[in-house]
């Protein structure tokens, strides 16, 4: 802990000479799982990239101390060491426990626990003046709710105090075939209340075929096959949800397995859930057993974000979750379904926290104790305004549902449309108390530059030809994409960081 606060009083020092210089800063955590576009200035960053270190655990209260560069990986292995693990897992190992509260992170057992930054009891912050806080729901409640959720707009977090669950060998994995949305949304409620049940989501590949899968912590031995997902020769999870819902879905049974827990946990990481599927198209390679094999390496979040950002394809590629009520799910994938014919979607229900104790993401417009959280992952119009009005119509209809937007992702709302979901009065009242104005706001941070389609200037009109050449170099297939896998391949073998300027 001597080390801890020591770092966190030379990072509140070098706040402090931004505050008196009124010289605006951004953090730096060194990764990123986010797919806005970032880039960062060496001169005015507050580098947080050490905070990465599982402080103390407290077992009588089942908590533990977790600085925020910590990634999920390392956070299951520190934990399961002592028995337990975290309440919210996030199914990619390299997002961060500070990644996962400051923006909006939910997994299969958010059902029950909610989104990760209900697991969080308490956070220390240096705020923009160099003061280092503890907030909690007892210490500077405002500031501890907002920061939730607010991409770290509002302090810098050095500190998280998380609660954890006792921990189990195995997930017993069942799967349900359902013929529908109202089907998998009648699974979710059947199965929501039973104490048995730990984890649940699902995934449908079309509007008349999906399957719910159903995840109970078990540490006794069973008569069952154990499936693992994290080897090269093991299955891509949704491929082998799929194999089994074609042996089940005529029969109406449910199939089980066991899966080690580490691998249940990360059992999307592996092609990225099925987003590994594109790169392959991308690159006309033929996708088969063999090829998967031989290209695993590239296959892992960690290796296909890096190439994402570096290929420039974040920008045109739709990467979004938008959480529905339940009674408007039907209607949202046959919308999805009509506007985009994205499949497959992923489903996981997340539980809403009670009205004083909301996240700065969920807004106002969440009414439901319960929504469906919809996973929509796919290479979107190569046209940019047929791109930027796309996204935009999703986030109209989510509006109109009742729903909610997930905030790790690019936002195409005006500031006027942003502003009147979210409490801009409450934020920036707080962001004044806090001395957060030298931070970008959390609109700064999610805003995407709408080229003209919802008013302001289009891009045609404000580009220059360096800038009209460099597009179009960069929009030339395969440029981009051999560019981003250049980069990734470097960054498997030696350190590389695609966030900071050169």
């Amino acid at each position: 802990m001597d080390i801890h606060n020591s770092t966190v009083a030379t990072l509140a020092s070098q706040v402090a000479r931004f505050s008196a210089s009124k010289t605006p800063f951004r953090i730096y955590h060194g990764s990123t799982l986010s797919t806005r576009k970032s880039s960062r200035d060496r001169n005015q960053i507050i580098d947080v990239s050490s905070l990465n270190h599982v402080i103390e655990f407290d077992e009588l209260q089942k908590t533990v101390l977790v600085e925020p560069n910590v990634p999920m990986d390392k956070l299951v292995e520190a934990t399961m060491a002592k028995g337990f693990l975290p309440k919210v897992v996030m199914e990619l190992p390299n997002i961060t426990v500070g990644g996962g509260f400051a923006g909006t992170s939910g997994e299969s057992s958010s059902y029950k626990y909610g989104l990760f930054d209900r697991t969080i009891s308490g956070i220390e912050l240096i705020l923009g003046n160099g003061e280092v806080v503890w907030a909690s729901a007892e210490e500077h409640r405002d500031l501890f709710f907002t920061a939730a959720g607010s991409c770290g707009s509002l302090g810098v977090i050095t500190l998280l105090k998380m609660e954890l669950i006792h921990s189990s060998r195995y997930v017993e994995l069942e799967y349900i075939p359902v013929g529908s949305t109202n089907e998998a949304v009648k699974q979710l409620r059947h199965y929501q209340d039973d104490p048995e049940v730990d984890y649940m989501d699902g995934i449908l590949y079309s509007m008349t075929s999906g399957v719910i899968m159903i995840g109970r912590l078990t540490d006794a031995p069973m008569d069952r096959k154990i499936q693992s997902f994290d080897k090269a020769t093991d299955p891509w999870l949704y491929m082998h949800a799929e194999d089994i819902l074609k042996r089940t879905q005529s029969e109406k049974t449910t199939y089980r397995e066991l899966v080690p827990v580490q691998s249940y946990l990360f059992r999307y990481d592996r092609g990225v859930f099925w987003s590994g599927l594109r790169a392959f198209k991308y690159f006309v390679t033929p996708f088969n057993r063999v090829t998967r094999f031989l290209l695993d390496p590239f296959m892992y979040s960690r290796t296909m974000v890096h190439a994402l950002h570096r290929s420039g394809l974040a920008s045109r590629t739709i990467i979004q979750d938008y959480g529905v009520p339940y009674d408007a799910a039907d209607e949202f994938v046959r919308w999805t379904d009509e506007r985009t014919g994205i499949w497959p979607l992923w489903l996981c229900p997340v539980k809403s926290a009670p009205l004083g104790e909301r996240s700065f993401s969920q807004g106002n417009n969440v009414k439901d104790d319960i929504l469906l959280d919809v996973g929509i992952w796919d290479m979107g119009p190569s046209d940019a305004h047929a791109f930027i009005k796309l996204n935009r119509d999703f986030e109209a209809k989510v509006t109109e549902l009742g729903g909610m937007k997930c905030l790790y992702a690019h936002a195409y709302y005006t500031e006027q449309e942003f502003w009147d979901i979210y409490d801009e009065k409450k934020y920036m009242e707080l962001r004044r108390k806090y001395h957060a104005e030298s931070l970008p706001s959390v609109y700064d941070k999610v805003k995407v530059d709408l080229q003209g389609v919802a008013g302001g200037a289009s891009v045609r009109k404000t580009e220059t030809w360096n800038d009209w050449a460099y597009r179009q170099f960069w929009d030339t297939w395969p440029l981009g994409g051999l560019y981003g896998v250049a980069s990734a391949t470097k960054g498997l073998f030696f350190e590389s960081d695609f966030l900071l300027k050169k």
